[in-house]
């Protein structure tokens, strides 16, 4: 789950959106628990790029602990692919549909604050999300730019368009029992540029299988 959850280096604000491209984002992880702090120092610090194109987007990320995991959206077919190459389990892959809500209950909903942030040039306004999940409660604040087209993952299907754009900076903070997990996810780097079609193929590569019970 904190593998897959959480989707730039211009000094002046970008007057059109980007469509196209590629973005990187670090993510750390901190717990007031100990026990559970420790296993995160193990995951050490985290670099996810994505590359998106129109309604296709491919995330790549990689840490001792999971291995290497790639994650392609389409977001006009409603499909996802996951490839992971785990060390103790290998190459494995598994295909979703994304289950986009027509309702979403007022817990869900994605409230706009009144603070503001310019975060390598772009302008982004605060927005918060409080919910509940496999019996954590989840809270997030993000600060997002609508000069970057959204990126729809099965994460993030639930906010629909409310987000209204990329988040260049979130902080959550996950509670379970009397555990609580805080991750920062700060994107570095964004790239206006061509980014090749077969980077999105829903078509699992060879030498994969698919996860069992999937």
């Amino acid at each position: 789950m904190l593998t897959v959850l959480f989707a730039l280096s211009f000094t002046v604000v970008a007057q059109e959106k980007i469509t196209e491209g590629v973005i990187t984002l670090k993510q750390t992880y901190n717990s007031s628990d100990e026990a559970t702090q420790a296993q995160l120092a193990m995951m050490g610090e985290m670099v996810t790029t994505t590359f998106f194109k129109g309604e296709k987007s491919r995330v790549e990320m990689s840490n001792p602990m999971s291995g290497d995991i790639i994650i392609i959206t389409d977001s006009e077919s409603k499909e996802s692919l996951t490839l992971m190459d785990n060390p103790m389990l290998g190459k494995k892959y598994q295909k979703q549909t994304i289950e986009v809500p027509n309702d979403k209950s007022d817990e869900n909903k994605v409230v706009e604050g009144s603070d503001t942030k310019t975060i390598l040039g772009y302008k982004c306004k605060q927005k918060s999300l409080t919910l509940n999940e496999g019996g954590s409660n989840i809270k997030m604040v993000m600060y997002v730019t609508d000069k970057i087209a959204p990126v729809l993952s099965q994460q993030n299907a639930q906010f629909g368009s409310d987000l209204g754009g990329f988040p260049l900076y979130t902080e959550m903070t996950m509670t379970q029992g009397e555990i609580e997990i805080k991750v920062i996810s700060e994107v570095t780097e964004v790239k206006s540029e061509k980014v090749n079609d077969s980077k999105f193929s829903l078509t699992p590569p060879e030498g994969y299988t698919k996860m069992e019970g999937m």
